[in-house]
Protein backbone atom coordinates (compact mmCIF):
# COMPACT_ATOMS: atom_id res chain seq x y z
CA UNK A 1 0.00 0.00 0.00
CA UNK A 2 1.36 2.99 -0.88
CA UNK A 3 0.40 5.18 2.18
CA UNK A 4 2.11 3.06 4.77
CA UNK A 5 5.28 4.53 6.59
CA UNK A 6 8.50 2.35 6.86
CA UNK A 7 10.21 3.94 9.95
CA UNK A 8 14.12 3.82 10.12
CA UNK A 9 15.62 0.70 10.65
CA UNK A 10 19.12 -1.32 9.96
CA UNK A 11 18.92 -3.09 6.48
CA UNK A 12 19.50 -6.58 6.44
CA UNK A 13 23.01 -7.46 5.47
CA UNK A 14 23.48 -9.61 2.10
CA UNK A 15 25.70 -12.19 4.07
CA UNK A 16 26.16 -12.57 7.75
CA UNK A 17 29.11 -10.83 9.52
CA UNK A 18 32.67 -12.17 10.05
CA UNK A 19 33.80 -13.02 13.46
CA UNK A 20 35.52 -9.63 14.16
CA UNK A 21 33.30 -7.09 12.34
CA UNK A 22 30.66 -9.28 14.51
CA UNK A 23 32.18 -8.45 17.77
CA UNK A 24 32.29 -4.81 16.63
CA UNK A 25 28.27 -4.16 15.76
CA UNK A 26 27.54 -6.51 18.91
CA UNK A 27 29.49 -3.70 20.83
CA UNK A 28 28.25 -1.23 18.61
CA UNK A 29 24.47 -1.73 18.40
CA UNK A 30 23.34 -5.26 18.11
CA UNK A 31 20.10 -4.93 15.82
CA UNK A 32 22.47 -3.81 13.17
CA UNK A 33 24.23 -7.69 12.84
CA UNK A 34 21.78 -9.30 11.24
CA UNK A 35 21.38 -10.53 7.18
CA UNK A 36 18.82 -11.21 5.16
CA UNK A 37 18.20 -14.87 5.54
CA UNK A 38 17.54 -14.22 9.30
CA UNK A 39 14.31 -12.70 8.26
CA UNK A 40 13.50 -14.95 5.58
CA UNK A 41 14.16 -18.58 6.96
CA UNK A 42 12.22 -20.16 9.91
CA UNK A 43 15.80 -21.21 11.84
CA UNK A 44 19.37 -20.19 10.97
CA UNK A 45 22.19 -21.98 12.50
CA UNK A 46 24.95 -20.12 13.05
CA UNK A 47 28.60 -21.47 14.02
CA UNK A 48 30.50 -18.48 15.84
CA UNK A 49 33.64 -18.08 17.95
CA UNK A 50 31.85 -18.64 20.92
CA UNK A 51 29.52 -21.64 20.00
CA UNK A 52 26.93 -23.01 18.01
CA UNK A 53 24.08 -20.64 17.76
CA UNK A 54 20.44 -21.40 16.31
CA UNK A 55 18.29 -18.20 15.45
CA UNK A 56 14.69 -19.16 15.66
CA UNK A 57 11.84 -17.67 14.04
CA UNK A 58 9.18 -20.49 13.89
CA UNK A 59 6.46 -20.01 16.27
CA UNK A 60 5.95 -23.77 16.95
CA UNK A 61 9.53 -24.12 17.75
CA UNK A 62 9.32 -20.60 19.91
CA UNK A 63 6.49 -22.13 21.88
CA UNK A 64 8.53 -25.47 22.74
CA UNK A 65 11.47 -23.21 24.19
CA UNK A 66 9.46 -20.88 26.14
CA UNK A 67 7.03 -23.03 27.40
CA UNK A 68 6.55 -26.37 26.17
CA UNK A 69 9.88 -27.40 27.07
CA UNK A 70 11.23 -24.76 29.23
CA UNK A 71 12.74 -26.90 31.87
CA UNK A 72 15.26 -27.49 28.79
CA UNK A 73 16.29 -24.43 27.98
CA UNK A 74 18.22 -21.89 30.65
CA UNK A 75 18.95 -18.38 30.32
CA UNK A 76 22.44 -17.88 29.37
CA UNK A 77 25.05 -16.15 30.96
CA UNK A 78 25.23 -13.33 28.54
CA UNK A 79 21.80 -12.43 29.72
CA UNK A 80 22.48 -13.75 33.20
CA UNK A 81 25.39 -11.23 33.47
CA UNK A 82 23.38 -8.34 32.20
CA UNK A 83 20.29 -8.79 34.88
CA UNK A 84 23.54 -9.48 37.62
CA UNK A 85 23.78 -5.93 37.84
CA UNK A 86 21.86 -5.25 41.02
CA UNK A 87 18.44 -7.57 39.51
CA UNK A 88 20.30 -11.06 39.79
CA UNK A 89 18.26 -11.87 42.77
CA UNK A 90 14.79 -10.66 40.97
CA UNK A 91 11.89 -11.90 38.94
CA UNK A 92 13.96 -11.13 35.79
CA UNK A 93 16.71 -13.63 36.29
CA UNK A 94 15.38 -15.69 39.60
CA UNK A 95 15.27 -19.18 38.79
CA UNK A 96 12.92 -22.82 40.30
CA UNK A 97 11.29 -22.37 43.55
CA UNK A 98 12.82 -18.52 44.44
CA UNK A 99 11.25 -17.08 40.86
CA UNK A 100 7.94 -19.31 41.77
CA UNK A 101 7.53 -17.88 45.36
CA UNK A 102 8.35 -14.09 44.13
CA UNK A 103 6.10 -14.24 41.07
CA UNK A 104 3.37 -15.54 43.29
CA UNK A 105 4.15 -12.34 45.95
CA UNK A 106 3.79 -9.88 43.11
CA UNK A 107 1.10 -11.21 40.99
CA UNK A 108 -2.16 -9.95 42.62
CA UNK A 109 -0.05 -5.93 41.89
CA UNK A 110 -0.98 -6.89 38.76
CA UNK A 111 -4.05 -8.18 38.31
CA UNK A 112 -6.25 -6.33 35.83
CA UNK A 113 -8.75 -5.17 38.41
CA UNK A 114 -5.81 -3.59 40.54
CA UNK A 115 -4.38 -2.01 37.21
CA UNK A 116 -7.29 -0.31 36.62
CA UNK A 117 -7.65 1.40 39.94
CA UNK A 118 -4.54 2.65 38.94
CA UNK A 119 -5.69 4.90 35.93
CA UNK A 120 -6.61 7.99 37.41
CA UNK A 121 -3.14 8.49 38.87
CA UNK A 122 -1.74 7.73 35.38
CA UNK A 123 -3.87 10.50 34.33
CA UNK A 124 -2.64 12.88 37.11
CA UNK A 125 1.18 11.90 36.20
CA UNK A 126 0.79 12.74 32.60
CA UNK A 127 -0.98 16.09 33.04
CA UNK A 128 1.54 17.25 35.43
CA UNK A 129 4.07 16.38 33.10
CA UNK A 130 2.37 18.47 30.09
CA UNK A 131 1.83 21.49 32.36
CA UNK A 132 5.28 22.38 32.06
CA UNK A 133 4.98 22.51 28.52
CA UNK A 134 5.44 25.28 26.82
CA UNK A 135 3.43 26.26 23.83
CA UNK A 136 5.98 26.18 20.54
CA UNK A 137 8.42 24.89 23.27
CA UNK A 138 10.68 21.60 21.98
CA UNK A 139 11.31 18.84 24.54
CA UNK A 140 12.89 15.90 24.24
CA UNK A 141 10.16 13.13 24.51
CA UNK A 142 13.11 10.53 25.29
CA UNK A 143 13.65 12.66 28.51
CA UNK A 144 9.97 13.65 28.91
CA UNK A 145 8.67 9.96 28.52
CA UNK A 146 10.84 8.36 31.43
CA UNK A 147 10.48 11.55 33.99
CA UNK A 148 5.97 10.94 33.47
CA UNK A 149 6.80 6.75 33.58
CA UNK A 150 8.84 7.66 36.76
CA UNK A 151 6.28 9.85 37.96
CA UNK A 152 4.00 7.24 37.61
CA UNK A 153 5.89 4.21 39.17
CA UNK A 154 5.34 6.99 42.31
CA UNK A 155 2.07 7.60 42.29
CA UNK A 156 1.52 4.26 41.81
CA UNK A 157 3.65 1.15 42.81
CA UNK A 158 5.93 2.81 45.11
CA UNK A 159 3.33 5.49 47.14
CA UNK A 160 5.48 6.94 49.05
CA UNK A 161 8.15 8.20 46.83
CA UNK A 162 11.63 6.91 45.69
CA UNK A 163 13.62 8.44 48.60
CA UNK A 164 15.67 10.30 46.08
CA UNK A 165 14.64 13.62 43.62
CA UNK A 166 12.88 11.73 40.63
CA UNK A 167 15.24 13.72 38.10
CA UNK A 168 18.50 11.60 40.12
CA UNK A 169 16.71 8.70 39.60
CA UNK A 170 16.07 9.32 35.79
CA UNK A 171 19.83 10.39 35.16
CA UNK A 172 21.07 6.80 37.62
CA UNK A 173 18.91 4.63 34.94
CA UNK A 174 20.14 5.96 32.22
CA UNK A 175 23.11 5.85 33.19
CA UNK A 176 22.69 2.37 34.34
CA UNK A 177 20.80 0.84 30.86
CA UNK A 178 23.68 2.56 28.81
CA UNK A 179 26.50 0.52 30.92
CA UNK A 180 25.06 -2.28 31.70
CA UNK A 181 23.90 -2.98 27.56
CA UNK A 182 27.54 -2.24 26.48
CA UNK A 183 28.37 -6.24 25.38
CA UNK A 184 31.69 -6.84 26.46
CA UNK A 185 33.68 -9.17 23.93
CA UNK A 186 34.85 -11.20 27.60
CA UNK A 187 31.60 -12.37 28.08
CA UNK A 188 31.01 -13.11 24.32
CA UNK A 189 34.06 -15.49 24.90
CA UNK A 190 32.52 -17.06 28.33
CA UNK A 191 35.53 -15.38 30.20
CA UNK A 192 34.74 -16.65 33.23
CA UNK A 193 32.83 -14.03 35.69
CA UNK A 194 36.06 -13.22 37.74
CA UNK A 195 37.17 -11.60 34.85
CA UNK A 196 37.26 -7.70 35.13
CA UNK A 197 34.90 -5.89 32.89
CA UNK A 198 34.93 -2.29 32.66
CA UNK A 199 31.21 -1.85 32.11
CA UNK A 200 30.64 -3.42 35.78
CA UNK A 201 33.66 -0.51 37.27
CA UNK A 202 31.50 2.17 35.03
CA UNK A 203 27.66 0.60 37.12
CA UNK A 204 29.37 0.70 40.76
CA UNK A 205 28.55 4.26 41.90
CA UNK A 206 24.91 4.06 39.89
CA UNK A 207 24.30 1.03 41.84
CA UNK A 208 25.38 2.49 45.06
CA UNK A 209 22.99 5.34 44.48
CA UNK A 210 19.73 3.06 44.09
CA UNK A 211 20.91 0.97 46.39
CA UNK A 212 20.96 3.82 49.08
CA UNK A 213 17.70 5.10 47.74
CA UNK A 214 16.08 1.54 47.84
CA UNK A 215 17.28 1.09 51.28
CA UNK A 216 15.60 4.29 52.09
CA UNK A 217 12.41 2.95 51.00
CA UNK A 218 12.57 -0.25 52.73
CA UNK A 219 13.45 1.33 55.67
CA UNK A 220 10.56 3.78 55.84
CA UNK A 221 7.77 1.23 54.70
CA UNK A 222 9.05 -1.12 57.53
CA UNK A 223 8.37 1.85 60.28
CA UNK A 224 5.37 2.39 58.66
CA UNK A 225 4.59 -1.34 59.18
CA UNK A 226 5.11 -1.53 62.10
CA UNK A 227 3.16 0.91 63.41
CA UNK A 228 0.56 0.40 61.76
CA UNK A 229 -0.08 -2.62 59.44
CA UNK A 230 -3.20 -1.98 57.88
CA UNK A 231 -2.06 1.85 57.47
CA UNK A 232 0.23 1.19 54.72
CA UNK A 233 -0.47 1.41 50.90
CA UNK A 234 -1.18 -1.51 49.66
CA UNK A 235 1.42 -1.34 46.84
CA UNK A 236 4.00 -3.79 45.83
CA UNK A 237 6.54 -2.60 47.94
CA UNK A 238 4.21 -3.29 51.24
CA UNK A 239 3.73 -7.16 49.47
CA UNK A 240 7.56 -7.56 49.19
CA UNK A 241 7.88 -6.37 52.32
CA UNK A 242 5.15 -8.87 54.25
CA UNK A 243 6.24 -11.67 52.63
CA UNK A 244 10.02 -10.97 53.40
CA UNK A 245 8.95 -11.26 56.96
CA UNK A 246 6.60 -14.20 56.78
CA UNK A 247 7.32 -17.75 57.83
CA UNK A 248 6.39 -19.38 54.74
CA UNK A 249 7.65 -18.81 50.95
CA UNK A 250 10.32 -15.62 52.77
CA UNK A 251 11.81 -13.20 50.59
CA UNK A 252 15.31 -12.80 51.57
CA UNK A 253 16.62 -8.95 51.85
CA UNK A 254 18.53 -9.11 48.73
CA UNK A 255 15.16 -10.69 46.88
CA UNK A 256 13.27 -7.47 48.03
CA UNK A 257 16.09 -5.22 47.08
CA UNK A 258 16.26 -6.69 43.42
CA UNK A 259 12.63 -6.50 42.97
CA UNK A 260 12.25 -2.94 43.94
CA UNK A 261 15.26 -1.91 41.13
CA UNK A 262 13.88 -4.35 38.54
CA UNK A 263 10.71 -2.63 38.97
CA UNK A 264 12.38 0.77 39.07
CA UNK A 265 14.24 -0.41 35.57
CA UNK A 266 11.93 -2.33 33.94
CA UNK A 267 8.75 -0.04 35.38
CA UNK A 268 9.57 3.09 33.33
CA UNK A 269 12.19 2.24 30.68
CA UNK A 270 10.32 -0.04 28.59
CA UNK A 271 7.17 1.82 28.88
CA UNK A 272 9.20 4.99 28.05
CA UNK A 273 10.66 3.77 24.82
CA UNK A 274 7.61 2.29 23.74
CA UNK A 275 5.45 5.85 23.77
CA UNK A 276 8.63 7.53 22.44
CA UNK A 277 8.19 5.24 19.39
CA UNK A 278 4.31 5.64 19.18
CA UNK A 279 4.67 9.46 19.46
CA UNK A 280 7.46 9.29 16.55
CA UNK A 281 5.47 6.98 14.62
CA UNK A 282 2.04 9.43 14.80
CA UNK A 283 4.49 12.09 14.36
CA UNK A 284 4.79 10.72 10.52
CA UNK A 285 1.60 9.08 9.76
CA UNK A 286 -1.44 11.84 9.58
CA UNK A 287 -4.30 9.54 8.96
CA UNK A 288 -3.34 7.61 12.49
CA UNK A 289 -2.53 10.71 14.26
CA UNK A 290 -6.02 12.16 13.39
CA UNK A 291 -8.12 8.86 14.30
CA UNK A 292 -5.82 8.74 17.74
CA UNK A 293 -6.99 12.30 18.17
CA UNK A 294 -10.46 11.77 17.62
CA UNK A 295 -10.40 8.77 19.79
CA UNK A 296 -8.39 10.41 22.79
CA UNK A 297 -10.69 13.63 22.84
CA UNK A 298 -13.79 11.24 23.17
CA UNK A 299 -12.54 8.50 25.49
CA UNK A 300 -10.93 11.15 27.79
CA UNK A 301 -14.09 13.23 29.11
CA UNK A 302 -15.09 10.82 31.75
CA UNK A 303 -13.50 8.16 34.46
CA UNK A 304 -9.89 7.53 33.47
CA UNK A 305 -10.77 3.84 34.36
CA UNK A 306 -13.74 3.37 31.87
CA UNK A 307 -11.98 5.65 29.20
CA UNK A 308 -8.86 2.71 29.43
CA UNK A 309 -11.31 0.26 27.38
CA UNK A 310 -12.17 2.78 24.84
CA UNK A 311 -8.57 3.69 23.64
CA UNK A 312 -9.05 1.35 21.12
CA UNK A 313 -6.57 3.07 18.72
CA UNK A 314 -4.23 3.91 21.07
CA UNK A 315 -3.59 0.45 21.78
CA UNK A 316 -3.22 -0.60 18.96
CA UNK A 317 -0.58 1.69 17.84
CA UNK A 318 1.30 1.43 20.66
CA UNK A 319 1.09 -2.78 19.97
CA UNK A 320 2.49 -1.93 16.62
CA UNK A 321 5.24 0.34 17.84
CA UNK A 322 6.21 -2.50 19.80
CA UNK A 323 6.39 -4.76 17.01
CA UNK A 324 8.67 -2.55 15.28
CA UNK A 325 10.49 -1.51 17.76
CA UNK A 326 10.25 -4.24 20.82
CA UNK A 327 10.80 -3.57 24.28
CA UNK A 328 13.56 -6.20 24.54
CA UNK A 329 15.42 -7.20 21.25
CA UNK A 330 16.19 -10.74 21.60
CA UNK A 331 15.65 -13.54 24.40
CA UNK A 332 18.26 -16.02 24.64
CA UNK A 333 18.27 -19.77 26.03
CA UNK A 334 21.31 -22.26 26.81
CA UNK A 335 19.80 -26.00 25.91
CA UNK A 336 20.50 -28.14 28.86
CA UNK A 337 19.91 -31.18 26.88
CA UNK A 338 19.50 -32.11 23.15
CA UNK A 339 15.93 -31.27 21.76
CA UNK A 340 14.10 -31.07 18.25
CA UNK A 341 12.99 -27.71 17.40
CA UNK A 342 10.78 -28.25 13.91
CA UNK A 343 12.96 -30.84 12.86
CA UNK A 344 15.88 -29.14 13.81
CA UNK A 345 18.53 -31.19 16.29
CA UNK A 346 19.62 -29.27 19.07
CA UNK A 347 22.47 -30.46 20.87
CA UNK A 348 22.75 -29.69 24.66
CA UNK A 349 25.15 -26.39 25.09
CA UNK A 350 23.33 -24.90 22.17
CA UNK A 351 22.67 -20.83 22.62
CA UNK A 352 19.40 -20.51 21.57
CA UNK A 353 18.28 -17.34 20.22
CA UNK A 354 14.49 -15.67 19.82
CA UNK A 355 14.77 -12.47 18.89
CA UNK A 356 11.69 -9.89 18.91
CA UNK A 357 13.54 -7.94 16.64
CA UNK A 358 13.57 -10.23 13.93
CA UNK A 359 10.76 -11.99 14.60
CA UNK A 360 8.58 -9.28 14.37
CA UNK A 361 9.86 -8.41 11.10
CA UNK A 362 9.87 -11.55 9.18
CA UNK A 363 8.63 -12.06 6.09
CA UNK A 364 6.93 -15.57 6.31
CA UNK A 365 5.15 -14.28 9.27
CA UNK A 366 3.92 -10.36 8.52
CA UNK A 367 2.76 -8.36 5.54
CA UNK A 368 4.67 -5.56 4.72
CA UNK A 369 6.90 -6.03 7.74
CA UNK A 370 8.78 -2.92 7.38
CA UNK A 371 5.70 -0.55 7.84
CA UNK A 372 3.50 1.02 10.14
CA UNK A 373 0.21 -0.41 10.24
CA UNK A 374 -1.51 -0.49 13.43
CA UNK A 375 -4.30 -1.84 11.42
CA UNK A 376 -2.99 -5.18 11.94
CA UNK A 377 -3.55 -5.23 15.85
CA UNK A 378 -7.28 -4.66 15.14
CA UNK A 379 -10.32 -6.84 14.48
CA UNK A 380 -10.21 -9.11 12.63
CA UNK A 381 -6.93 -9.43 11.63
CA UNK A 382 -5.83 -9.58 15.41
CA UNK A 383 -7.04 -12.54 15.45
CA UNK A 384 -4.65 -13.98 12.91
CA UNK A 385 -1.16 -13.59 14.28
CA UNK A 386 0.21 -16.33 16.32
CA UNK A 387 0.87 -16.40 20.11
CA UNK A 388 4.19 -16.95 19.41
CA UNK A 389 4.86 -14.54 16.42
CA UNK A 390 4.57 -11.50 18.68
CA UNK A 391 6.45 -11.17 21.65
CA UNK A 392 7.11 -7.42 23.05
CA UNK A 393 6.44 -8.99 26.43
CA UNK A 394 8.02 -12.86 26.49
CA UNK A 395 5.93 -15.61 26.37
CA UNK A 396 5.29 -18.71 28.34
CA UNK A 397 5.08 -19.20 32.58
CA UNK A 398 8.02 -15.93 32.72
CA UNK A 399 6.31 -13.86 30.41
CA UNK A 400 6.29 -10.06 31.47
CA UNK A 401 4.03 -9.68 34.91
CA UNK A 402 3.37 -5.78 33.92
CA UNK A 403 2.15 -6.27 30.97
CA UNK A 404 -1.54 -4.77 31.79
CA UNK A 405 -0.01 -2.15 33.41
CA UNK A 406 2.58 -0.86 31.00
CA UNK A 407 0.00 -1.62 28.17
CA UNK A 408 -2.58 0.35 30.08
CA UNK A 409 -0.46 3.32 31.46
CA UNK A 410 0.71 3.49 27.74
CA UNK A 411 -2.83 3.62 26.11
CA UNK A 412 -3.57 6.78 28.91
CA UNK A 413 -0.35 8.74 28.22
CA UNK A 414 -0.55 8.41 24.63
CA UNK A 415 -4.05 9.43 24.57
CA UNK A 416 -4.03 12.38 27.14
CA UNK A 417 -0.48 13.60 25.28
CA UNK A 418 -2.53 13.82 21.69
CA UNK A 419 -5.67 15.43 22.90
CA UNK A 420 -3.55 18.27 24.35
CA UNK A 421 -1.00 19.17 22.02
CA UNK A 422 0.35 19.08 18.20
CA UNK A 423 4.01 17.31 18.02
CA UNK A 424 5.94 18.00 14.95
CA UNK A 425 9.39 16.39 14.86
CA UNK A 426 12.67 19.01 14.66
CA UNK A 427 14.02 19.49 11.46
CA UNK A 428 17.61 18.28 12.55
CA UNK A 429 16.62 15.40 14.76
CA UNK A 430 17.24 12.09 13.25
CA UNK A 431 15.86 9.00 14.33
CA UNK A 432 17.45 5.86 14.75
CA UNK A 433 17.16 2.60 17.47
CA UNK A 434 19.53 2.26 19.63
CA UNK A 435 19.98 -1.39 21.45
CA UNK A 436 21.34 -0.85 25.07
CA UNK A 437 19.52 -3.28 27.07
CA UNK A 438 16.33 -1.84 25.88
CA UNK A 439 15.60 -0.42 22.37
CA UNK A 440 16.21 3.34 22.56
CA UNK A 441 16.34 6.21 20.10
CA UNK A 442 20.04 6.56 19.70
CA UNK A 443 20.09 10.57 20.11
CA UNK A 444 17.03 10.95 21.33
CA UNK A 445 13.59 12.27 20.14
CA UNK A 446 13.18 16.70 19.78
CA UNK A 447 10.02 17.42 19.00
CA UNK A 448 8.34 20.46 19.23
CA UNK A 449 4.68 20.64 21.05
CA UNK A 450 2.09 22.89 19.92
CA UNK A 451 -0.74 23.31 22.58
CA UNK A 452 -4.42 22.52 20.61
CA UNK A 453 -7.00 25.24 21.32
CA UNK A 454 -10.35 24.30 23.21
CA UNK A 455 -12.02 24.50 19.70
CA UNK A 456 -9.14 21.94 17.92
CA UNK A 457 -10.19 19.27 20.74
CA UNK A 458 -14.46 19.70 20.51
CA UNK A 459 -13.88 19.58 16.57
CA UNK A 460 -12.29 16.05 17.16
CA UNK A 461 -14.72 15.04 20.06
CA UNK A 462 -17.50 15.79 17.37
Amino acid sequence: MSDLYFPPAPQPRAQALGPLPLLATLARNPIECWARRHFEEPIVEEGLPFGRVLLVNEPGAIRRILLENAANYRKDRLQRRVLSAGMKDGLLSAEGARWRTQRQVVAPVFALRTVREFAPAMVGATEALIARWADGETVDLAVEMRRVTLEVLERTIFTDGFGAEAEDVRLAMDTYFRVIGQVSPLDLIGAPDFAPRLSRWRVRSTLRFFEAAIDGLIAARRRLLAKSPNGAPRDILTLLLQASGSDSGALSEAEVRSNVLTFFAAGHETTANALCWALFLLSQSPEWRRRVEREAARALGGQPSEAVDQLTDCRAVIEEAIRLYPPIAAISRVALGDDDLAGVKVRRGTLVVVSPWVLHRHKRLWDNPDAFDPRRFQSPARGAIDRFAYLPFGAGPRTCIGSPFAMQEAAIVLATIMKGFNLFLSADQAVWPLLQVTLRPADGLRMNVQRKSAGDEALRAG
